[in-house]
């Protein structure tokens, strides 16, 4: 008997067309899968229906078959597959409940009942397991998206689940830290199904893998099977193909007689997140600019797709009457509706551009250079002046656009891009670049 089993499940929110459309699949005991697929294609309605937050927790309408570990999704709540199954969201912020760390890991196995002396040696395994072990007494009111996205994924591994859905787990982890936790995943004796956008890791960890498109299972096939089908269907997911979309090489500027760049080299993949940190005057900028084409270097080549570039403070650049026609300018309505969909500013698509407030212009900026579908992005300092919820927002947005393009992005906010990028170039005013 499987672990889970899903039988032409259909789903649509309430008042909304369906996010999933005749989905059916078995997972076995200890399977580990990769679920992968554009923005918006029913990924996480579907971890969420295996966990039976749908139909339960989310209103709609829900047609179909869901079973996990023998029991009707539609006759059983979630807390009551809780001793099951455990799931990882993409906000960990809204899974958290408790003032400490240690208590927020213990939560979940004190409602399944587990006997005291067992819990405590269970918190400390599942927080050493994500690199967490030193928060165990910290305020969870104090920590950092990265670190609450830990705590969230030691809270979710102490329950020693049959099934872990993961939804973007590593999404504000560092680099190192996701590949470490990765490792420790592989190594769990349950059966695991994760969605990401940054493919390549999972795919390095799985056996199977399921490839969503607009509601629908369009792959269900084993690793080495879906990589050859994403080779030809769909090869911006598969790791280890780089496509350079930019190549500085041994570029030198000088502004006047003051050089700012001296002999700096920098290469940028589609898919790839660079991030260009380092001090006032050491050229970032300048970089930044020659990346994308706008600026000619003294000596040094220079080649790139087609980029686009959001200075610092764009909000102060409009042009037109309405928000919409900021956007659509060089692309279209369709498009420009689109974009301004991905920053949340739809209600917002008749308004003049000079009624909205400065980080709603800063937003609007963006869904301009969005719309363009550059191959090449570069932000310099997106974050400056943003709210800690726009800037979760805005690195979800980049990470789950990273497949589509190469991004740049020059900022000073070493803990906000130390989640978002993929590599991490610093630039120094004596000694160059470092990466």
């Amino acid at each position: 008997m499987a672990l889970a089993e899903v039988e032409g499940l259909r789903f649509a929110y309430a008042g909304g067309e369906p996010v999933l459309r005749e989905v059916s699949l078995r997972i076995e005991e200890r399977e580990r899968i990769a679920l992968l697929g554009p923005s918006g294609s029913g990924k996480s309605s579907l971890l969420r229906a295996l966990s039976g937050l749908v139909p339960h927790f989310h209103g709609g309408t829900f047609s179909g078959r869901v079973v996990v570990a023998g029991r009707d999704t539609r006759e059983t709540r979630p807390a009551e597959l809780a001793g099951d199954v455990a799931t990882v969201f993409q906000d960990p912020e809204d899974q958290i409940v408790m003032a400490q760390v240690a208590n927020e890991v213990a939560f979940g196995l004190e409602n399944l009942g587990v006997s005291p002396p067992d819990i405590w040696p269970r918190v400390d395994e599942a927080l050493q397991l994500v690199g967490a072990g030193h928060l165990a007494e910290r305020r969870t009111a104090e920590l950092s998206g990265g670190e609450l996205q830990r705590v969230a994924l030691a809270s979710a591994l102490a329950l020693k689940p049959r099934l872990l859905l993961l939804d973007e787990p590593t999404s504000q982890i560092d680099p190192a830290a996701a590949e470490a936790f990765f490792d420790a995943v592989e190594r769990l004796d349950c059966a695991i199904v994760v969605s990401e956008q940054r493919p390549a890791r999972p795919l390095a960890h799985v056996q199977r893998v399921l490839f969503m498109d607009r509601g629908s299972l369009v792959l269900d096939a084993p690793r080495d099977d879906a990589i050859a089908w994403l080779a030809e269907h769909r090869p911006l997911y598969l790791p280890h193909t780089p496509e350079r979309t930019c190549d500085v090489r041994g570029a030198s500027f000088s502004y006047g007689g003051t050089r700012v760049l001296d002999g700096v080299s920098l290469t940028v993949d589609r898919g790839e997140i660079v991030a260009l940190t380092g001090p006032n005057g050491a050229g970032k900028t300048t970089l930044a600019l020659i990346a994308c084409g706008l600026l000619a270097p003294d000596h040094g080549e220079v080649s790139h797709g087609r980029a686009a570039y959001l200075a610092q403070d764009p909000g102060r650049h409009v042009v037109t009457e309405r928000v919409i026609d900021e956007v659509a300018l060089a692309v279209g309505e369709e498009r420009a509706r689109a974009a301004l969909a991905k920053v949340d500013l739809t209600e917002f698509a008749d308004r003049h551009p000079r009624d909205l407030s400065s980080g709603e212009r800063e937003r609007l900026a963006l869904a301009a250079v969005l719309a363009l579908e550059p191959e090449l992005l570069v932000l310099d300092e997106p974050t400056r002046g943003v709210d800690p919820e726009r800037k979760e927002d805005l690195a979800r947005l980049l990470r789950s656009e990273a497949p589509a393009r190469g991004t740049v992005v020059v900022t000073h906010d070493l803990p906000w891009v130390a989640s978002v990028a993929d590599r991490i170039v610093t630039l120094d005013v004596r000694e160059g670049i470092r990466a």
